[in-house]
């Protein structure tokens, strides 16, 4: 690998990181709020935080594998989707 290759390899991997800790400061952030009563399982916000910090995590994952982690990121944005949509059903 040349060093134009090798610099974009660490750039993919050093933003990758970022994003990653962006994933994980949703996930606090929503299940603080939760957990302190501020904010209900039941809102968007809620589902919408949990959605894209596990969507985060999981872009930092293809970057640095981890097969453990990438099954709950997706089961966590699985279970997003389904939140959010019973969020809309319920509106309608």
């Amino acid at each position: 690998m040349n060093e134009q290759e090798e610099l974009f390899m660490e750039f993919w991997s050093v933003f990758s990181d970022a994003v990653g800790i962006v994933g994980v400061f949703l996930l606090l952030v929503a299940y603080y709020l939760l957990s302190a009563g501020k904010w209900s399982a039941q809102t968007l916000k809620y589902q919408l935080f949990n959605f894209f910090g596990a969507g985060c995590i999981l872009f930092s994952l293809f970057f640095h594998w981890n097969t453990s982690a990438v099954i709950i990121e997706i089961a966590w944005m699985m279970i997003g989707v389904v939140g959010m949509y019973r969020i809309w059903r319920a509106r309608t």
